[in-house]
């Protein structure tokens, strides 16, 4: 089965949550997705994100501000569309190189997967009120983490919170693509585990069509077999009725539950296009077809016509072969190119450039 692609290999992608919200930062789409939870479909809306605020290495959300850490150095925004209110700091030595960041409870936590250990401060860039804390096994292979979202009820914390100091996205399993929250990360202990929602795993990098345990594919498709059954060589001359384009009904179903904020200029649809050819070009190594599809058409798929002549000798029979890109078997992209050979088995070639990693 194909696999969330990690943080580690998203540049530019993390998830945070700040005040009542989730966020999930996708800088490769110049935008950002706010939920009211992860395992929920209700009250998600796509965002611009800021040209300032995009590409961070890591980004941590908390209750007042979101902190975008690049390199040895920190900025804080009041908000990921605007930069409101920025404000850039140096990172103190020990809060620099860290695997993940994300806050809770005013403290900012930091993972450094290798050593094994977590880091806890309250002020990054002087390091204050610092410790250093065993990171049990098991909380080491998240793919993402992030802290609670800090709402209140009654002008005070919600308590079921104060349960959980972190949650972090595990990789796909047979129950599919979940989630923990748990009190502790030097414990083997978990508050709870909860399923990502569709709607909102379509826009993590790779979570595109998870929940149906089918990959991002490429066939080949046979369109028409022609076969001279005569005992003289014959020329056959005739047009070929092929698919071009993608399947519009298949590509809406990624943002139906989206709201798309006048921020981000970007219609649905467009979007929906986007966060498909970039499924396509992920990494191999994950399980994905890593194949560039840039210049391919994007229009709605219909049909066209194409003339061919062939000269075919007694007996032989020739197979037309439509390379299509599929999610399962259910076409996504038809391509343009057609394929000729007398082998009735689909051809292995890729007929796309390799994508740029």
């Amino acid at each position: 089965m194909s696999g969330i692609i990690p943080k580690s290999e998203a540049n530019g992608t993390d998830i945070c949550a700040f005040n009542n919200y989730y966020y999930i930062i996708r800088s490769d789409l110049c935008c950002y997705m706010r939920t009211s939870g992860l395992n929920e479909s209700s009250d998600i809306s796509i965002f611009s994100l800021h040209p300032a605020c995009q590409n961070g290495d890591h980004y941590i959300g908390g209750d007042s501000y979101f902190h975008i850490i690049k390199g040895d150095s920190c900025r804080r925004v009041t908000n990921l569309t605007t930069d409101g209110e920025s404000v850039v700091y140096n990172l103190h030595t020990k809060c620099q190189g860290g695997d993940h960041y994300f806050a809770a409870f005013g403290y900012f936590y930091i993972i450094f997967r290798k050593k094994g250990t977590y880091r806890r401060t309250t002020n990054m860039n002087y390091d204050l009120h610092a410790e250093e804390h065993t990171l049990h096994s098991n909380n080491s292979e998240g793919l993402y983490y992030w802290g609670p979202p800090y709402y209140k009820r009654n002008g005070k914390p919600n308590g079921s919170q104060l349960l959980s100091c972190c949650y972090f996205l595990k990789p796909v399993s047979k129950w599919g693509v979940e989630f923990c929250t748990g009190p502790d990360l030097s414990k083997d202990k978990y508050t709870a585990v909860y399923s990502v929602h569709p709607s909102v795993l379509n826009f993590l990098p790779g979570g595109l069509w998870q929940l149906n345990y089918c990959p991002a594919i490429g066939i080949w498709q046979n369109i028409k077999t022609i076969t001279n059954d005569s005992t003289t060589p014959v020329t056959w001359q005739k047009k070929v009725t092929k698919i071009v384009g993608y399947n519009k009904e298949k590509i809406s179903q990624i943002t139906h539950n989206w709201k798309i904020d006048a921020s981000f200029r970007t219609e649905s649809e467009n979007l929906a296009k986007l966060i498909a050819k970039l499924q396509f070009s992920l990494s191999a190594g994950y399980g994905y077809s890593s194949v560039s599809i840039e210049k391919e058409s994007w229009n709605e798929a219909t049909e066209e016509e194409e003339l061919l002549t062939f000269e075919l000798k007694p007996n032989e029979s020739l197979y037309l072969w439509q390379y299509k890109l599929c999610h399962g078997h259910e076409p996504v992209l038809y391509c343009c190119d057609l394929k000729i050979n007398n082998d009735p088995n689909p051809p292995t070639v890729v007929p796309l450039h390799p994508a740029q990693p």
